[in-house]
């Protein structure tokens, strides 16, 4: 039986995305929800001053090059952009959860600048390319490149908007060209925000048919099926039905593989899956040890190493605190493994957060904590723990409630929690109350005998072997 093509799209993309090789092209309709217009509402008052109905038009950018001819100028569209694009807009969360994404390559026809603050937002720097000229220089540090390829709001007067500079853009913005045959060679895309009205979409397929001619790889385009609610008339509908399938299909002569969803709505749940999926191959491992209980240091030693670095091997990456007694044996078997891969690639396969120290105050230092551990959470889509006890200011050794907060903001979170009951102490506490209640945990059925295993002693080897048999089933849970 057939796969279906939005699973087959969530996985291949969030494997792009952790092979390092994914990109986003942006068009009108990744904005539009943000508050930014349309082109039709762009040009409304630019066709009404040469006497059309911008309704009534199909070829938009026609329209723009009349009114230039008319008037001798293209001084009212260049103001135009300038005012729509001007105003305050809210980025959505199909922007947030772009952002959010390990994603270092964007393209889109956009004069907007939302994508970049939404970049920002996530704590990243975009290298923002909105001129040729930009394109020889190269930002410090950078996350991530946006090329702008038609311009940007803040100079309208280089945007390209009408017939002439579409057809001057071979010898105008050529290095754009050139860059894009590159990135489409190279990576895959998701094209989302495009339309079969948008006026840019036929001239971005026919100028990727032109670059790259049979040198193609599978690209992604999310598009909104015809519904009958948009038409007055039921033949009307069957027509644009019957003509939405065969321009899907057409897609497929430049590589792209439309795929077809009720609702806007629905795209942002596409990406929210492909977050999950990307994100269920981090793991953040939670653990502290001032006493390894039951166990050997040299046993709970070998256990931590030989699980890091099996992780890494099956292809998992890491986050970790770096917790006291569990945090430096982590990372000694992570980075043994990355040196067997002969691999000098670290930083999206070990992420290593320590915990700031030497902070007086006790709200402050609890609040700054909280935030390292959402931080870290927020890069992973399963949480492990371990062990989990600290000293009391009695001498006392407890259990650590940090471990606690850990698990309480991953569950909020959606993350799914995998305490090694085993080893004891917190984590043995956190796995009976999750076998307590388990269906809250794992709504999905099947997982219930391999999380009992986890409570189980054994060697090293063994109970690495169960996690990484319930670890290696997590990612393709899609309830």
């Amino acid at each position: 039986m057939p796969r279906d093509p939005i699973e087959s799209f969530v996985d291949a993309y969030a494997e792009a995305i952790s092979s390092q090789n994914a990109a986003i092209f942006a068009g009108a309709g990744l904005s539009i929800p943000a508050g930014m217009v349309n082109w039709k509402d762009l040009l409304r008052d630019i066709a009404k001053e040469i006497g059309l109905d911008v309704d009534k038009e199909d070829d938009l950018i026609s329209v723009a090059q009349y009114h230039v001819n008319e008037h001798r100028s293209r001084h009212r569209i260049n103001q135009a952009l300038l005012n729509e694009f001007s105003k305050r807009a809210k980025q959505t969360d199909n922007h947030t959860i772009l952002a959010s994404l390990p994603i270092r390559t964007y393209w889109t026809t956009n004069y907007d600048s939302l994508l970049e603050e939404a970049l920002r937002a996530a704590g990243k720097t975009p290298d923002v390319k909105l001129s040729v000229e930009n394109l020889a220089t190269t930002l410090r540090r950078r996350d991530a490149i946006i090329y702008k390829m038609h311009g940007d709001a803040s100079m309208p007067d280089q945007a390209v908007l009408t017939k002439d500079d579409y057809e001057a853009y071979s010898s105008t913005r050529q290095l754009f060209s050139t860059a894009l045959q590159g990135d489409l060679v190279s990576k895959t895309f998701l094209f989302i925000g495009f339309s079969f009205t948008d006026p840019n979409l036929g001239y971005i397929l026919s100028r990727i048919r032109l670059l790259l001619h049979e040198n193609r790889r599978d690209h992604y385009c999310l598009l909104r099926r015809v519904q009958r609610k948009d038409f007055a008339k039921k033949a009307l509908f069957d027509y644009a039905r019957t003509k939405q399938d065969l321009q899907v299909n057409d897609l497929k002569r430049y590589g792209i593989n439309g795929l077809l969803v009720d609702t806007y709505a629905e795209f942002t749940e596409v990406l929210r899956e492909v977050s999950r999926l990307y994100h269920r191959s981090r793991i953040f491992l939670s653990g502290s040890a001032a006493d390894y209980g039951t166990w050997s240091e040299d046993k709970a030693q070998a256990l931590m190493s030989e699980l890091s670095g099996t992780l890494i091997r099956e292809g998992f990456g890491i986050v970790t605190g770096f917790g006291v007694g569990v945090g430096p044996y982590v990372v000694n078997g992570a980075l043994a493994q990355l040196e067997k891969e002969s691999t000098r690639l670290v930083d999206d396969r070990l992420v290593m957060r320590p915990f700031p120290l030497g902070i007086v105050d006790a709200a402050e230092r609890r609040r700054r904590w909280t935030s390292y551990r959402k931080d870290m959470l927020a890069q992973a889509g399963i949480a492990m723990f371990l062990f989990g006890n600290r000293p009391a200011d009695s001498g006392a050794i407890v259990n650590a409630d940090g471990m606690e907060e850990e698990f309480e903001l991953a569950v909020s979170q959606g993350i799914r929690v995998i305490p090694l009951g085993c080893t004891g102490a917190a984590a043995a506490v956190l796995h009976r109350r999750v076998l307590d209640n388990f269906a809250k945990y794992y709504p999905a059925r099947g997982y219930k005998s391999a999380f009992e295993e986890l409570g189980h002693a054994g060697t090293a080897r063994q109970i690495v072997e169960r996690v990484l048999a319930l670890a290696k089933r997590l990612p393709g849970d899609r309830r």
